[in-house]
């Protein structure tokens, strides 16, 4: 009799501006090598029938993700994958779910401290980030003058030049046409609970280096690395910051071994 082997659960996580639609070439890889996979759009994104505007703060538009968590049974376990923003999300959720989540992925992923606020590396990126660099993506004030909310919606140029430099322009161009205004939170998180060690600290962390990313750059990702260690790190070659679009095999081969090892 063969040994039975339970089917890992991994939930994507998207990023700022994108939805559960980028994941659409990863998704049927991973179900392919015989794991359940969840796509799904944050508040204000893809389908999410929300608009920016009404959407506050971090912990509002992790909402979804976190209502998912909520409705697992007792027992179950999934593992997070974050791609860039995302990683706040992840963090947000592991802090307020440790025991539901085996691991959390960051791939090329803003990834959170405990010692500093939650915005601490937003704000570390934005310092370190030329405002040129943004090229053409478009920044507005939404909200009370007392909240500082500022949304963002990438620039052609952003996502061609930044983003999908080494992604097939297919995929170039459903962006373009399937992005939506986001928000860094930048200012909510400045202002919220630093992440717990108990929670957030406690939940294994493997960090996916993109080494092509343009958007967020291999040395911020290995400073992230060095500001807060991690279980395992990975390295994606070649790979630009949307690698589920420039390297979907190569990636879905590196979470299946990070599913195999937290299972």
């Amino acid at each position: 009799m063969t040994e039975f082997r339970k089917q890992k659960h991994l939930i994507l996580v998207h990023g700022a501006c994108h939805g559960a639609w980028c994941w659409y070439k990863l998704k049927p890889r991973l179900e392919s090598a015989g794991h359940r996979v969840t796509a799904i759009d944050l508040a204000a994104s893809g389908i999410n029938m929300n608009a920016i505007q009404s959407v506050h703060t971090m912990y509002e538009y992790t909402k979804p993700l976190l209502e998912i968590l909520a409705s697992l049974p007792p027992g179950e376990k999934v593992i997070l994958v974050g791609h860039s923003l995302g990683g706040l999300n992840l963090a947000l959720a592991m802090d307020k779910f440790p025991e539901k989540i085996s691991a959390g992925v960051f791939l090329t992923a803003f990834m959170p401290d405990t010692a500093h606020q939650p915005s601490f590396v937003l704000e570390q990126y934005c310092e370190r980030t030329p405002a040129e660099a943004w090229l053409d993506t478009e920044f507005a004030p939404y909200g009370s003058r007392e909240q500082s909310l500022m949304s963002m919606f990438f620039g052609s140029m952003f996502l061609t030049q930044k983003l999908y430099q080494l992604s097939p322009v297919e995929d170039l161009e459903l962006a373009k046409a399937l992005i939506r205004p986001g928000s860094l939170f930048v200012s909510d998180l400045s202002k919220a609970d630093k992440f717990s060690n108990e929670g957030y600290g406690c939940v294994p962390r493997v960090y996916v280096v993109c080494n092509e990313d343009k958007g967020i750059p291999e040395k911020f990702q290995r400073w992230m690395i060095e500001n807060f260690e991690v279980n395992d790190v990975m390295e994606i070659k070649d790979a630009d910051h949307m690698a589920m679009f420039s390297k979907p095999q190569e990636l879905c081969d590196s979470l299946s071994e990070i599913a195999q090892k937290y299972e």
